[in-house]
């Protein structure tokens, strides 16, 4: 077995931040194409999936060159500016999943509806190669999301170990391969879960990782003077539990864990797991639990 494969190499914390990103987002993907492909076979136009699976493929593609190019954008940077356009990219990331799992929450009834409407207008008016387009951009999103999301992790789980950048990146493969199982028994109508409790709980834990990419953007920021206060040491328990043994490493890479954080570094940590925290759990009016069929699902 390659060593960076062995038990002992592979960061469970990073492994486990990409699966629940990937099964999160993956999950919300598949639900789209399900209701999309469902609606075309219900009403007589099975014959056009494969255009479906055409705008799927290049959203895919699309996504997957975006978080490259990131990537090699941040990893071609020299000091200070690698960690700047590091921390600026950990921010961006924090807040567009921030903004996604509030989205999701207050649209969620109307997703299956209006992709409905939307493929009946298009099969109307653009035909076929409408229908691709209509796929590309409900999936873009989704992708785009997950592509910023995970080069926020990367960089992250980088300063942890020399594996958690590997580890984040297989974490989520298995995450998407498990979220394109679930879309096809979606599709199929074998797989019934409630998916209004899946995506409360992997928001919970979603929050609790972007709160660990926001903070350690902020460390970022401090080491190079960019934040001129809050830059002293808040505590250090070290002794009790350091954040390079093993239970502190994969805290560190699951939801950014510093054993000894800098004040501005703690406070901001704190502050938006109290905030966004509170305010996602706050009882909404679309509150009913869903059981999933694609004609029913609803993230």
């Amino acid at each position: 077995m390659h060593p960076v494969w062995s038990r002992s190499n592979v960061d469970l914390g990073a492994l486990t931040t990409g699966l629940l990103t990937g099964l999160r987002e993956g999950v919300e993907a598949a639900l789209i194409v399900s209701i999309i492909l469902t609606y075309l076979v219900r009403t007589g136009n099975g014959h056009h999936a494969g255009r479906i699976w055409l705008g799927v493929g290049v959203a895919v593609a699309a996504s997957v060159a975006v978080g490259i190019g990131l990537y090699l954008t941040v990893g071609g940077l020299r000091e200070p500016y690698e960690q700047l356009f590091e921390g600026i990219t950990l921010v961006v990331a924090a807040s567009v999943v921030t903004w996604m799992l509030f989205w999701m929450r207050r649209h969620a009834g109307a997703v299956r509806g209006e992709l409905q409407e939307a493929v009946g207008r298009v099969l109307g008016r653009a035909g076929a190669m409408g229908l691709a387009i209509l796929a590309f951009t409900a999936v873009i999103r989704e992708g785009l999301e997950t592509s910023l999301f995970l080069v926020g992790q990367v960089e992250a789980a980088s300063k942890a170990s020399d594996t958690g950048p590997v580890s984040v990146l297989a974490g989520a493969l298995l995450g998407l391969l498990a979220a394109a199982a679930l879309g096809y028994g979606f599709y199929r109508g074998t797989r019934r879960i409630d998916l209004a409790r899946f995506f409360r709980w992997t928001g919970i834990a979603l929050v609790f990782i972007a709160a660990g990419l926001l903070s350690s953007a902020v460390h970022e920021f401090v080491e190079i003077g960019a934040i001129p206060i809050g830059s002293g040491i808040a505590f250090n328990v070290s002794g009790v539990l350091s954040d390079e043994s093993g239970v502190g490493g994969f805290l560190r890479a699951l939801v950014g864990y510093r054993a000894a954080p800098e004040l501005a570094t703690f406070v901001v940590h704190v502050a938006y797991l109290a905030v966004v925290l509170g305010l996602y759990l706050r009882p909404t009016r679309v509150t009913a639990a869903v059981r999933t069929h694609p004609e029913s699902a609803r993230p």
